[in-house]
């Protein structure tokens, strides 16, 4: 439950459930001996698995490898590889270690890649040879001159992973056990790189506090138990796949499902029905992908209950069909951002489907949310849209190296401006329309993409859809729908659009252009780059 104060936009969420006050290691530990032959972890793609036991025993080796190769509580660990086995290995070890695991992109390049190393002073990386077309070690031979601190290079797969780990086998295991007394909740542990859009990334940094207490809210939320196995087709470098995966899964005792080493739609229906898991995480544009799988009727899904479905605003036909088709009838939306561990609200199983398909839920335990007015910093009475504001355990230590930048989203009271636009209604529960940098102004009136993509989702030949606003004389902005038709639908074009319109939605919200395209432009987390767009838009309309 949350509790309010008077007509404002304020909301805090109480619990009867302690926080976690023991580091990551500390609980994977007591879910060890809670379960030690419990499934822990499923790679699909390597066809391996192991039980609690299995899988602590494989950890405390890395541990004990990484801190033969003199690894120390604060240094930085980079890795660099798609979802696999080894990449959750490196995660649990290097929080037994007090190391502070530094996740890159997959989809980075040379240049983002020399960027990371350098600004978090990573001492050691582990990385995949190759994934796809990305040559990795290439990449790596390429900026190492110009990595100072970077000392050593450890490829997965390689002699030097299998040595790393047969050391830590032969190893005295006692100095893991004085690393443990060093380390405290509160230390740093991880470093994400939120993908900016100008300029160079951000480094987040997250505590034990942080990532292990909001993955273990997210699946106490989920009614997750040691019965739970968890498909994670997410990415394990973003909080999606290392927090709301992960570390929901191993506080619960629940097992890890790996489908792939990166999203295939077939390769995760399989996996849900051979793994036989009960929750299935993926952004809105996964889903839409599993459901339009030529091979959907042929798998059993009937083991699913619940999920996740976060990152992007979910329209909601495509969550009607995930619930009706897919049968997880508990599935639960999200809503969060690195910075804050990432998960703020999230909607309950028991909530009504007109919640969960209208809302990104209410207040998380033990974390408060405000909506203020940008310009003042306000909080503005319930109903009145604003920016979104968090505070609590989640929000990050800061930007690594870059106190400047932390002040800019970090108050004095600690709250954490999101930047996103949001609603709060009479019963807490937060409506999310857009980005501020989103709203499209069009002859001074305040226009919301997300309620126009609501819209355009109901026409029946439009698979998805996003608005975006583009440059105009008259009226500053325009509207401009890019659209994904379904198989087999006839051409779509701006008049046959607006027609569609016409009648249904106010003139003004009309979108003006369309645009028909196979992919939207997106990040390897499954976000759309809307600042993408516009710049490509100006282009393709010749503005």
């Amino acid at each position: 439950m949350s509790t309010t104060t008077s007509a404002r936009s304020y909301s805090s969420g109480t619990s009867d459930v302690p926080l976690l006050g023991d580091t990551i290691g500390e609980n994977l530990d007591r879910a060890v001996r809670a379960f030690p032959e419990q499934d822990a972890l499923v790679d699909r793609a390597t066809a391996r698995r192991w039980t609690y036991a299995e899988l602590a025993a494989d950890v405390d080796a890395l541990a004990l490898g990484l801190l033969g190769l003199g690894i120390a509580k604060g240094d930085r660990v980079g890795i660099w590889a798609p979802n696999c086995a080894e990449w959750t290995l490196t995660q649990y070890a290097t929080a037994k270690l007090g190391a502070i695991l530094v996740t890159v992109n997959p989809a980075y390049r040379s240049h983002e890649l020399e960027y990371v190393l350098n600004q978090a002073g990573i001492r050691l990386l582990v990385a995949a040879e190759r994934f796809k077309t990305s040559d990795y070690a290439a990449m790596i031979d390429e900026v190492l001159p110009r990595c100072k601190e970077l000392e050593r290079v450890v490829l997965l797969g390689s002699p030097a992973w299998d040595a790393l780990l047969a050391a830590g086998r032969q190893a005295d295991p006692s100095p893991l056990a004085d690393r443990r007394r060093e380390l405290a909740p509160d230390d740093p542990i991880n470093i994400q790189y939120t993908s900016g859009t100008t300029g160079f990334p951000k480094g987040a940094t997250l505590s034990h506090h942080n990532i292990l207490n909001n993955g273990y809210f997210v699946g106490e939320l989920l009614n997750y138990t040691e019965q739970d196995r968890i498909c994670i087709p997410v990415p394990f470098y973003h909080c999606f796949g290392m927090v709301m995966g992960n570390l929901a899964a191993t506080s619960h005792g629940a097992c890890m499902v790996i489908p792939a080493p990166s999203f295939e739609p077939g390769a995760t229906l399989a996996a849900v029905a051979a793994e036989r898991c009960t929750s299935l995480y993926g952004v809105p544009t996964m889903f839409i992908a599993e459901l339009a799988d030529p091979d959907f009727e042929r798998h059993d899904l009937t083991s699913l209950r619940t999920g996740i479905m976060a990152g992007a605003p979910c329209p909601t036909e495509v969550m009607k069909d995930v619930m009706g088709r897919m049968g997880m009838a508990e599935v639960s939306i999200c809503y969060g951002m690195t910075e804050t561990s990432p998960v703020s609200t999230q909607t309950r199983a028991d909530d009504s489907v007109e919640r969960r398909v209208s809302t990104v839920g209410r207040v998380g335990p033990h974390l408060e949310v405000k909506v203020v007015d940008p310009a003042t910093g306000r909080t503005v009475p319930r109903g009145e849209p604003g920016e979104l504001c968090t505070r609590g355990y989640s929000v990050m230590l800061g930007y690594w190296g870059e106190p400047e930048r932390t002040a800019e989203v970090v108050d004095a009271a600690r709250w954490m401006h999101t930047g996103d636009l949001a609603v709060m209604d009479d019963d807490g529960y937060i409506g999310i329309t857009g980005r501020i940098k989103d709203m499209v102004i069009r002859g001074g009136e305040n226009l919301y993409p997300r309620e126009i993509e609501e819209f355009l989702h109901t026409h029946p030949d439009i698979l998805d859809v996003q608005v975006i606003g583009v440059p105009d004389p008259t009226y500053g902005e325009e509207l401009m729908a890019w659209i994904r038709l379904r198989d087999g639908a006839g051409p779509l074009t701006a008049e046959t659009v607006r027609a569609y319109c016409t009648g249904r939605l106010a003139h003004v919200k009309i979108p003006r252009y369309v645009h028909v395209v196979d992919e939207f432009p997106m990040t390897v987390t499954g976000k759309i780059r809307k600042v993408e767009m516009r710049a490509m838009a100006t282009e393709i309309l010749g503005l």
